[in-house]
């Protein structure tokens, strides 16, 4: 497999980076991570400025390649991540343009595209995150409408989101993955109630959300009814395959800060650190390396990501605690200091191997899907 870029696609990285350049100086500063409705406008205006640039539309539109690049040249310059945006560009948008029809792709993608919407994921429940496939939340037909009522939790950036990507039963006696189906639901509707979650690191950006016979219109399926796990495992497969691309680059840059730091405060004489991160290092440029190949591999089949992307999120997930471990041995009595560099990021870390999908779930997709063998009993 040819992992080398072509002489177009380093020409677009060249323009990337010369644009960046010119407007990343500009930016306004940062809102407070506490300033929910700020982060949502400062995230818009930033999709708006790529929209206006024309790169708003690598994400779907472009090539995985392409998408590769804008991902590493964004995040090398220090650009902003897409934040508020995160569900609409890496998720639900690439659904939508995989799977929705042409009515639908019109509808919802260009306000994306623009920074005019943001979307959240409403996919686990209270008693179905890891076992995505027992969720209860409840929709039937009421003329042009599904009614839904349940719960959902973990709901990405609910409080500022205008629609929501969601899972619901519509046939509760099939077979649990036959009876799903995607649907997307207006956040404005009447029956609506989001209460946000605050983490471990004091943010929060995340939500439950309770559905009291909310109305959806049929037309916001995507996908045929009781087709949704199909649909979500498309959603899925962008979600492990292509969204933590720009996280590899920023923990590859982080690697290089604490070897640095430890130069400084005379840890880097402790030669197990030392090859702590040289093992570190290593680590990550294999799993750039993986990135590539996974790109490569959705590039020559459509562009939808394949099975490999558990792969990569069931290794990343670990070597990024691994790194923040590694950066509370460079700290010593720092690393308790929430102020201090890297210490709310390693409590965020504690996170990725349950977020996205669970290690144990992703062991389970990579031995059936990958390895071909017996489903466990």
């Amino acid at each position: 497999m040819d992992l080398s870029y072509t002489p177009e696609e380093e020409e677009f990285r060249v323009r990337l980076r010369e644009w960046l350049a010119k407007v990343l100086p500009a930016l306004p500063a940062k809102p407070s991570p506490d300033d929910w409705p700020g982060r949502r406008a400062y995230d818009l205006g930033w999709q708006r400025m790529l929209y206006d640039a024309g790169y708003a539309d690598v994400h779907w539109d472009a090539s995985p390649t392409t998408r590769l690049i804008f991902l590493e040249e964004t995040e090398k310059a220090g650009a902003p991540y897409v934040g508020a945006n995160f569900v609409g560009l890496l998720h639900a948008g690439p659904t939508i343009a995989a799977e929705g029809s042409a009515g639908q792709r019109a509808r919802w993608l260009p306000p994306i595209l623009r920074g005019d919407e943001v979307w959240c994921q409403g996919f686990s429940e209270p008693d179905a995150g890891s076992d995505l496939a027992a969720l209860r939340t409840r929709a039937w037909r009421d003329g042009d409408d599904y009614v839904v009522s349940g719960s959902k939790i973990w709901t990405s950036h609910a409080e500022v989101a205008d629609w929501c990507e969601l899972l619901v039963r519509t046939d509760p006696v099939a077979p649990r993955h036959r009876g799903i189906t995607w649907l997307a639901m207006p956040m404005d509707a009447d029956g609506i109630t989001v209460r946000p979650l605050r983490t471990l690191a004091g943010s929060a950006e995340f939500a439950e959300v309770f559905l009291d016979e909310v109305r959806v219109p049929v037309a916001n399926r995507v996908g045929a009814e009781n087709d949704g796990w199909r649909v979500t495992m498309v959603t899925l497969s962008f979600e492990r395959g292509t969204a933590f691309v720009g996280e590899v680059v920023a923990c590859r840059r982080v690697l290089g800060e604490l070897a640095r730091a430890a130069r400084e405060n005379g840890r880097w004489d402790d030669p197990v650190l030392r090859g702590r991160l040289g093992r570190l290092n290593a680590e990550f440029r294999a799993l750039w390396r993986l990135t590539q190949w996974n790109v490569s591999e959705a590039e020559a089949s459509g562009g939808v990501p394949g099975v490999g992307g558990s792969v990569f999120k069931l290794r990343y997930s670990h070597a990024r605690q691994e790194l923040y471990d590694a950066a509370a041995e460079v700290l010593g009595p720092d690393s308790l200091d929430l102020d201090r560099p890297w210490v709310l990021d390693r409590l965020s870390s504690l996170s990725y191997t349950i977020a996205a999908g669970t290690s144990q779930i992703q062991r389970n997709i990579v031995a059936e899907r990958i390895l071909g063998l017996p489903k466990g009993r």
